[in-house]
């Protein structure tokens, strides 16, 4: 018997389900014998064979497939927008494809249009985005189809999202001086869109509302507001994206201006600390009240200088703005019959003071915030944390951080509380006190009795937060100050501790720690806890990644526990009675050859994931502060998200001899793409800033890279982030990151812990 290749239409036809084909028979079906039929079933097995590749398509019997492919893998879209798709179709020679185009929520030229590129091996077509989609919660979604022409049945699919563009403008609200600059910052979101913008501003009352100027390029996405010498009413800044859409609202973003006399009005409370110049220890608390102009009209001061307290019950000073900047200026203190001190201010849109001393007295630096109206202090019973750090009599490091719950009538009982002194540490498990405070004057009393024949006094003042039921980033906090001979200028805050069971599981999800120790000892720490406990009163497990700058020594650990640390000593355990203190294990040196064990630090929480740190075993004494790490639910960190006016000071370090504080304006912009833009100034010394910055999607963690004034590298570590509201989907909100950590880790370089705020 004889067999020959099938064509094309025998193999249609045979798949149609058309009998053999015709040339497939045997010669003789009449004549036909025992081998004649063993060879036609051998025959009809080959015919299944070839008929088997028929119907997979191929002519020589191959499978073929269909991909559809965009440049980049570029799959989300802006409206307006085009894009070209390649049908690439593997295992046949034709390669011809016929294009469809369809959409969920949408039909016809309302996804858009898809138009066939004649000519082109392999088969491409332009993807037309519509300019506007349907308002909602989410983008469109269309889904591109290239069908083989032979079969269509072979297909291969690509979905594309098509968003409107909207706008987010930071700052959103800010207060600026009379003939004093601004600068904003915009930022189009997807971040595939252009990030062109054009800039208005207008007011509703006054005849001058101030000028807008893009820094640049006419179309920058940043621009500098200066405001009159007036001050015009309903001040609103414009960024409208340069893309045409419809609704065109849905690309415009607005930032709010208040135009005053002074940036400074009102009552602030704030603490410095840091060493005068002959090195001893200093600290300041106080509160003083600004005037209209910046002037001090009133305040209370506290001052203690190697461990001798003064109170000066009268201050005078005044803020005034550095050039034309609206975040910078030169602060000035003068207690009645006291000391004078000169401090460099940098300011955040929402009116806290960064600050360094800039005299020749010493160095140091502090944070100035204006309590909230009522303060919401002392309304009834309610708990406060706190965390302070000083010297003691010969000169070594102290830290304490404990829980100190408040009647509401002047009576502290049933409090905690743990010490490190230059390595000796003591637990406190029934504290006692007393406090008082007149809300005229902001000032408040406060003796803790630790144990039989050990009291501590201290003064405190209400500053920045909301009230007690505030869970948020910015809870009702203190400055506390030692007035007593014990401890050289020990001093620190307290914050109001949120009422909940604090158990292991409370403390589930990810935060950002802190921790500044002897002798610039500064480090970061990214890390998650799993909430859970291995049973009652078991410990759960800590993970993640940190870095540490110890006194020009740097360690990155990218993840902790190692491979290696099995069962992992990297943990956290809630103890006592859900009152908020806690044990972690942090630092160590997990990826050293003989793996360093992490050191033990007790926490007392304030809120879920945040809370104050004291090492409890090393003459380090490292002391600092958990805070929750922003999770953006369902989306990744990106590049736009960081974009911002900060202002940056460093957290007070142990040594200033090793680091000069510095403080820093500090200018992130993204024009889009892989290009990201460190500029601003830093000072004393007014020096220009320039570098870029990255930002890892997946932690929030990342890195500035500085190219001026000199060579150096930061890690940083987003801390808190806000919801922006999206014009174009309601339900999806845009991002930006607010406040932010960082340490130096230039080799050879010590660094302080610094924060960043917008």
């Amino acid at each position: 018997m004889a067999a020959r290749k099938l064509d094309k239409s025998q193999i249609e036809a045979a798949c149609s389900g058309n009998g053999f084909p015709n040339g497939w028979v045997p010669r003789d079906l009449v004549q036909r014998d025992l081998i004649m039929i063993k060879t036609l079933l051998f025959a009809v097995a080959l015919l299944s064979l070839a008929l088997a590749g028929g119907c997979a398509k191929g002519g020589n019997g191959t499978i073929p497939t269909v991909t559809v492919t965009v440049p980049n893998n570029t799959t989300s879209l802006i409206v307006n927008s085009s894009v070209v798709l390649t049908a690439t179709v593997d295992g046949v020679t034709d390669k011809t494809v016929a294009w469809t185009l369809s959409g969920t929520g949408c039909t016809g030229s309302a996804c858009g249009t898809l138009t066939p590129i004649t000519g082109t091996t392999p088969a491409t077509a332009t993807y037309q985005a519509p300019a506007t989609t349907a308002p909602g919660s989410s983008p469109l979604t269309v889904t591109i189809k290239a069908a083989w022409e032979n079969d269509n049945a072979v297909t291969g699919t690509l979905q594309l999202r098509v968003s409107q563009v909207s706008v987010v403008v930071t700052p959103t609200a800010v207060t600026v001086g009379q003939n004093l600059a601004q600068q904003f910052t915009a930022v189009a979101i997807p971040d595939n869109a252009p990030q062109t913008f054009t800039w208005s501003v207008t007011c509703t009352g006054g005849t001058n509302c101030g000028t807008i100027t893009p820094v640049g390029a006419s179309n920058s996405d940043v621009a500098v507001y200066t405001a009159p010498s007036s001050s015009p009413s309903g001040v609103v800044v414009t960024t409208t994206s340069t893309v045409q859409q419809s609704p065109a609202s849905d690309g415009v973003g607005t930032a709010n201006v208040t135009v005053a006399p002074s940036r400074l009005t009102g009552t602030y409370a704030f603490h410095f600390s840091g060493y005068d110049s002959s090195n001893r220890a200093v600290a300041t608390a106080g509160s003083v009240t600004f005037g209209s102009d910046g002037t001090v009209a009133s305040g209370v001061e506290d001052v203690v200088i190697d461990g001798v307290y003064h109170q000066y019950t009268m201050v005078s000073g005044s803020y005034t703005p550095i050039s034309s900047n609206n975040n910078l200026g030169t602060l000035t203190l003068t207690a009645s019959g006291g000391p004078s001190y000169t401090y460099t201010a940098v300011l955040t849109s929402s009116g806290a003071i960064r600050m360094i001393e800039s005299d020749s007295a010493g160095t140091g630096s502090g944070v100035m915030q204006q309590p909230t109206t009522g303060g919401g202090f002392n309304t009834g019973k309610q708990t406060f944390v706190f965390g302070f750090t000083g010297v003691d009599l010969s000169g070594n490091r102290v830290g304490y951080a404990g829980m100190l719950p408040m009647n509401g009538s002047g009576v502290i009982s049933g409090g905690l509380a743990d010490s490190n002194d230059n390595g000796t540490t003591n637990s406190y498990s029934s504290v006692t006190g007393t406090y008082q405070y007149d809300a005229a004057s902001g000032l408040g009393h406060m003796a803790l009795t630790l144990t039989a024949g050990t009291t501590l006094n201290f003064d405190f003042f209400v500053a920045g937060g909301q009230t007690q039921t505030k869970t948020g980033p910015n809870p009702l906090t203190l400055y506390a100050i030692s007035t007593d001979s014990t401890y050289q200028a020990l001093s620190g805050s307290m914050v109001y501790q949120v009422p909940m069971t604090y158990n292991n599981a409370a403390f589930a999800g990810t935060s950002v720690s802190n921790l500044t120790g002897a002798n610039a000892n500064v480090s970061l720490t990214f890390g998650t806890t799993d909430g859970t406990s291995g049973g009652t009163g078991g410990t759960g497990n800590f993970t993640g990644g940190f870095d540490q700058n110890n006194n020009r020594m740097i360690l990155s650990v990218s993840a902790f526990p190692s491979a290696a640390q099995s069962p992992s000593p990297y943990t956290y355990v809630a103890t006592g009675s859900g009152n908020g203190r806690y044990i972690f294990q942090m630092l160590g040196n997990p990826n050293a050859s003989t793996a360093v064990a992490p050191l033990p630090f007790v926490l007392y929480a304030s809120g879920a994931n945040r809370g104050f740190l004291l090492d409890q075993s090393s003459p380090a004494v490292m002391t600092g502060t958990m805070d929750p790490h922003p999770a953006l639910k369902n989306f990744d960190y990106a590049p736009s998200e960081l974009p911002g006016t900060y202002a940056a000071a460093p957290i007070p370090n142990s040594n200033s001899t090793l680091v000069p504080p510095a403080v820093e304006n500090l200018l992130l912009t993204w024009p889009g793409g892989d290009v990201s833009i460190v500029g601003g100034t830093q000072n004393p010394g007014n020096v220009t800033l320039t570098g870029n910055y990255t930002i890892n999607f997946g932690s929030g963690t990342g890195m500035i890279t500085l190219t001026a004034p000199a060579a150096a590298t930061y890690v940083i570590y987003a801390i808190d982030a806000t919801t922006v509201p999206n014009p174009a989907y309601s339900a999806l909100p845009n991002y930006a990151i607010t406040d932010f950590m960082m340490i130096g880790t230039t080799s050879g370089t010590p660094s302080s812990v610094i924060f960043a705020q917008q």
